[in-house]
């Protein structure tokens, strides 16, 4: 075992403050990462002030961030596909049961028995894990990922939550060449959406209520933008779309764009709005249309997805901050005010 420095939060209403946390000592199966960025999740913010307590309460002193990119400095004996100096990442999940039929299929994320990156129970050191606003995490091989060297470090970070969660769908629901694709809100999870469903080959169309957000979704590479508080030009796409990516988490109203997927058509619904989603049936059965979740990925969708991204040198779009201005990065995010995602830069964590 061995002393980490690290940010936590103390309290639901506590800011996050420099801390030292314990890590344990790497077994023969696990890699040691200095971690070099860490994205900010939005639902970091949510498990540090517990606002997921009927479902996830917030253990603490709790460290956040599961985007995680570093670079390793010790391997464990059993460890062959990684070596110190290598970069390497580390997404939402540290652990899960291995023999389920979720694990088995390599769809990790919906194991009954993960372990969640931080906040989770500890088998090692007892307690919660914590998670990447850290100078360094030791992780199980298994759960560890490769970055490709071409990839901007602190816009990858990213890519291990917000990169899956969209690539994920688009994967599993057939997004290609040929095909319509429409993205619901162009935050965190949207703008990486637009990217993926641009470099997939789609005819990718930006659904946005801010006029002021047009230019920059062309500029990531949307073909069109529809205001979607326009009536006249949501109806003009009436029953064309093939894929829908819905990532918005505030209450609005899907059926507005279920009546734009075709026959077949699915809406797949990314973010996490507060309260039900209220759902018209007969817009699902006369073009027998469907609406789904998706959870982040598995291990090896996830490498895919790093692999993908470096093979078509797509990152997020992110604002680099030290350790020191988290707390002020929460404040903004509860604004929207960043294009697109926070990612800190752990070498400030130093100075601590």
């Amino acid at each position: 075992m061995y002393n980490a420095k690290a940010y936590s939060a103390a309290s639901a209403t506590s800011p996050l403050a420099s801390t030292v946390i314990a890590r344990r000592d790497p077994t023969p199966n696990d890699v040691q990462i200095e971690i070099l960025f860490c994205g900010i999740c939005h639902s970091d913010l949510h498990q540090v002030r517990n606002e997921w307590s009927n479902v996830m309460p917030t253990v603490y002193p709790c460290v956040p961030g599961h985007e995680i990119v570093g670079r390793v400095t010790k391997v464990g004996s059993a460890v062959t596909r990684f070596k110190p100096g290598d970069f390497a990442a580390v997404g939402c999940m540290v652990d899960s049961d291995r023999t389920c039929p979720a694990c088995k299929a390599g769809l990790e994320q919906f194991c009954p028995n993960f372990t969640l990156t931080y906040n989770f129970p500890d088998k090692h050191l007892g307690g919660v894990t914590y998670g990447g606003y850290s100078d360094s995490v030791v992780v199980d091989q298994h759960f560890v990922l490769c970055v490709p060297s071409n990839l901007n470090l602190a816009g990858a970070a990213p890519l291990l939550c917000a990169g899956i969660t969209t690539y994920s769908p688009m994967r599993h629901w057939g997004v290609t060449k040929g095909k319509k694709v429409g993205v619901v809100g162009l935050g965190g999870l949207g703008h990486m959406g637009v990217k993926f469903a641009h470099a997939l080959g789609a005819h990718t169309i930006v659904f946005t209520t801010s006029p002021g957000k047009k230019e920059d979704a062309l500029r990531l590479g949307a073909d069109e933008v529809i205001l979607s508080r326009n009536a006249d030009e949501m109806a003009k796409h009436a029953g064309s779309f093939d894929f829908i990516l819905d990532a918005v988490s505030a209450e609005h109203d899907i059926n507005a764009y279920i009546q734009l997927l075709a026959r077949d058509g699915n809406l797949v619904l990314v973010g996490a709005p507060e309260k039900p989603l209220a759902l018209s049936a007969i817009g699902l059965l006369f073009a027998r249309r469907s609406v789904s979740g998706s959870l982040i990925g598995g291990i090896a969708e996830t490498q895919e997805m790093l692999d993908f991204c470096g093979k078509h040198n797509i990152t997020s779009d992110v604002e680099v901050i030290p350790i020191q201005k988290v707390n002020e990065a929460y404040e903004r995010l509860l604004k929207a005010d960043v294009k697109y995602r926070f990612s800190i830069d752990m070498a400030s964590l130093k100075s601590e």
